[in-house]
């Protein structure tokens, strides 16, 4: 990390250069007034899209509404941009401030464009060394996205650095390490601003990692504090009281294996609360013989995480999946409602798990309001009062393989779900199939303990909760947050690759993994505009204006394979793009790709379906 002297002087100079810049009308600078109020009444850049979920409640709402459920199907391509060599699904959102589009690729480059035209304006590589940080990746070669703050854009390298970089020139500010690769841990998931801190989580699931979380000092990239989500070697002093609890519920060896619980992807942010959450991921090995006896809970995995933003002290936790051994990580996003809850009004937090259950929890306290499947499950056969899923004991396996409902790539993963506060719905991009499971007859060291098995297995009974349409793997749902309902859902789509934005345009734009671009209805369910862009391997979708006009942007494309390695600019088949669409866009779409002249190395991850 530079010298804090240093840093504080580049700070200065940025934090001057942007108030000059505001006050000639040419920006407004992005605080964390300026973030808080993203989304309401007083929202100081309604056509702007200033991080991950658009609000700190991680809502991916816009109020846009020149493009609506009655002309969308005038939409068309306005620009598009290539991004580079690729090497991997593109599952970045980006950002727009200043009349300008900020995204990132796989190989953590970042790039400034006029929103407006798709012209370059700069583009910074922190030349990731590939050969060496490849082996350390579980599941991808992939990054969710950046932050802004204050004039800078805040971006996860891969290879475990995290870097400010000036909004307006690209160069470097600070830059911090997170995270090893040599410890096998990445940094995959978008940075997350709260309070003026950096909040960015640990990649490195299905590996013997101890999953963690950071806060850093978005002007100085300093680290305030670390939060671990499972404990560690137990003759060592615990960092915190959470750790020594956590330590009571898992068996005598289980540090030797790391533990799990990374974190890499669901955050949202309470100001009034002062509290982050996140969500953490599956237990280390999977199956649960090799790890943890019955009757403990190895916390803190497959859990919602309340922390207080100052001190980095755990306030509460709530466990979806205890003891986990289908590889149901807890890390989809984390929305903030307010809701009215039998006739009383609510703070929830809410998550469509990759459990199949929708949960409903009171953000202040952690208390349990309610969870229902909003697909097909077969694991467990409810809830109890307090929130502790009754767990099918059908669904425990062995060297004997079974099926379970849903899939371990998850009931609802990534692919970003969005609520719309005048349907009152939340749009949850779902999967419907079934996975198989099956127990090593030995445990590997270093491995997740699962083989798949080979021909046909017992699909573990009974199964509830609502029907897919007919046919479809993979679909988009409209789930009532507070009935527990589902309002609608068609074909389409699935819980990874592209996602979802919803605007007061009634419109739910989808972004699926093959390539199709859609405009729906957010109250019926329509498809109103479908296009193919001719990629696969695509990102969500945000929607902002500049001069009148709506825009919708997305990249996808995979590029070339990521077991190859070379620079970043490389001419490739197949080049992952940005597509930005308005309406009455009348550019060009790229043709579709040549069939590929090699496979992609095989996932080094088990469950191709999940992506940390």
């Amino acid at each position: 990390m530079r010298t804090i002297a240093a840093i504080a002087a580049l700070s200065g100079m940025l934090v001057l250069g942007v108030a000059a810049y505001a006050q000639q009308g040419r920006a407004t600078n992005v605080t964390g007034d300026v973030l808080q109020r993203a989304g309401s009444a007083n929202d100081a850049l309604p056509g702007a899209w200033l991080s991950y979920g658009r609000t700190q409640s991680e809502t991916r709402y816009s109020t846009l509404k020149q493009i609506n459920s009655t002309n969308a199907k005038r939409l068309g391509l306005a620009w598009s941009y290539v991004m580079g060599a690729g090497g991997g699904n593109q599952e970045g959102t980006p950002l727009m401030w200043n009349n300008t589009l900020y995204g990132i690729t796989t190989w953590s480059v970042v790039f400034a464009l006029d929103a407006r035209t798709g012209k370059e304006l700069w583009r910074w590589d922190p030349r990731i060394d590939q050969p060496v940080t490849r082996p350390a990746i579980c599941c991808g070669t992939v990054n969710r996205g950046i932050a802004i703050y204050n004039g800078m854009i805040i971006a996860p390298g891969i290879d475990g650095r995290l870097f400010a970089l000036d909004a307006l020139t690209g160069k470097l500010v600070w830059e911090t390490r997170v995270v090893e690769t040599k410890e096998l841990f990445t940094l995959t998931m978008a940075p997350r601003i709260a309070g003026g801190k950096v909040i960015i989580g640990a990649s490195g699931g299905d590996r013997p990692t101890r999953g963690n979380f950071v806060a850093v000092d978005a002007q100085t990239g300093k680290l305030e504090w670390r939060f671990y989500t499972v404990p560690g070697d137990p003759s060592k002093p615990f960092e915190n009281e959470a750790m020594r609890a956590a330590a009571k519920t898992w068996g005598p060896d289980f540090y030797k294996t790391g533990g799990g619980g990374a974190v890499w992807d669901g955050f949202a942010y309470d100001p009034e609360a002062n509290l982050v959450y996140v969500g953490t991921g599956n237990p280390m090995p999977w199956v649960q013989n090799f790890r943890t006896p019955q009757g403990l809970d190895a916390l803190y995995t497959c859990a919602i995480l309340a922390v207080d933003l100052t001190t980095g002290q755990l306030k509460w936790h709530y466990q979806a999946v205890p003891n986990d051994t289908w590889d149901y990580d807890n890390v989809q996003q984390l929305v903030l409602l307010d809701l009215t809850i039998n006739g009383r009004p609510r703070k929830v937090i809410t998550q469509a798990a990759k459990n199949g259950f929708f949960y409903v929890l009171d953000r202040v306290t952690g208390e349990f309001i309610s969870a229902e499947p909003f697909v097909k499950v077969s694991w467990a056969l409810g809830m109890s009062k307090d929130g502790r899923p009754i767990v099918n004991p059908k669904a425990y396996y062995d060297t004997n393989p079974i099926s379970i409902l849903p899939t371990s790539g998850g009931g609802h993963n990534w692919s970003p779900m969005s609520y719309n506060p005048g349907t009152g719905l939340v749009y949850i991009p779902a999967f419907y199939s079934s996975f198989p499971l099956q127990a090593q007859a030995e445990y590997k060291p270093g491995s997740t303990g699962y083989v798949r098995p080979r021909g046909d297995t017992r699909l573990v009974e009974p199964a509830y909760g609502p029907e897919p349409p007919a046919g479809a793997r993979g679909g988009l749902q409209a789930w009532d947050p507070v009935t527990q309902k589902l309002r609608w859902n068609i074909a389409g789509g699935g819980g990874i690759g592209g996602g979802t934005a919803t605007t007061a345009g009634n419109l739910v734009f989808q972004v699926i993994n093959d390539g199709r671009f859609r405009a729906i209805a957010a109250d019926k369910g329509d498809v109103l505009y479908e296009v193919q862009t001719n990629r696969t391997g695509m990102a969500p979708p945000i929607t902002y204006e500049v001069d009148g006009t709506q825009y919708v942007a997305f990249a996808g494309g995979l590029g070339r394979p990521n077991s190859t390695f070379g620079a970043t600019t490389d001419t490739v088949e197949n080049a992952p793009m940005m597509f930005v669409f308005a309406l009455d866009g009348k550019a060009a779409l790229p043709p579709p790709p040549p069939p590929a002249t090699e496979p992609a190395a095989a996932p080094e991850n088990p469950a191709p379906e999940q992506r940390n």
